[in-house]
């Protein structure tokens, strides 16, 4: 019983640090330079904690709470976004950290990179348009958000498991 509860407060907590990231990132103005939409992707980086440290299924479901938070929020579009490129941003990441040695940006540059594909691809479903002129923004952008949410993952990884060892005995 102390296990289950433990692993429903963990939920909790994760499933809120991914909302308020998000309503933290949609609050700061847009980067001078970057593509339309672009975002830093601080949410992932609890997706990635997730998907490395406590298994898929933690990550995915993060990705559900995110993903209808944009849909309610936002809307159909917004919601589809983050439903697809969160799903392959998830795989991506959760592949790479079961591999012995990964660094955390590695991680992070695969599951941003990935992110931005499933994004495309739905903006290109959405508009019929094509969208590949944004690749080698989004790819550069890409890059450099992925490499920062590896390292700021980095940095807070020994706090977030101590939490997880408090609530997953």
């Amino acid at each position: 019983m102390r296990k289950k509860t433990g692993a429903l407060a963990l939920g909790g907590l994760l499933g809120a640090l991914v909302l308020a990231l998000s309503l933290l990132e949609a609050a700061l103005p847009p980067l001078p330079g970057t593509p339309p939409g672009a975002k830093l992707g601080l949410s992932n980086i609890v997706v990635m904690y997730a998907a490395g440290s406590l298994g898929l299924p933690w990550a995915l479901a993060l990705v559900l709470v995110k993903g209808g938070f944009a849909l309610l929020a936002r809307g159909i579009t917004a919601g589809l976004m983050s439903f697809s490129g969160g799903l392959l941003s998830t795989l991506a990441m959760w592949l790479l950290l079961r591999r012995p040695g990964v660094s955390l940006g590695l991680a992070g540059v695969c599951g941003a990179l990935a992110h931005n594909g499933g994004q495309l691809v739905i903006a290109w479903l959405i508009t019929a348009t094509p969208v590949t002129i944004y690749l080698p923004m989004l790819g550069v952008f890409g890059v450099l958000t992925g490499l920062l949410t590896g390292a700021v993952l980095k940095l807070t990884l020994p706090a977030l498991e101590r939490l997880g060892q408090r609530l997953l005995p």
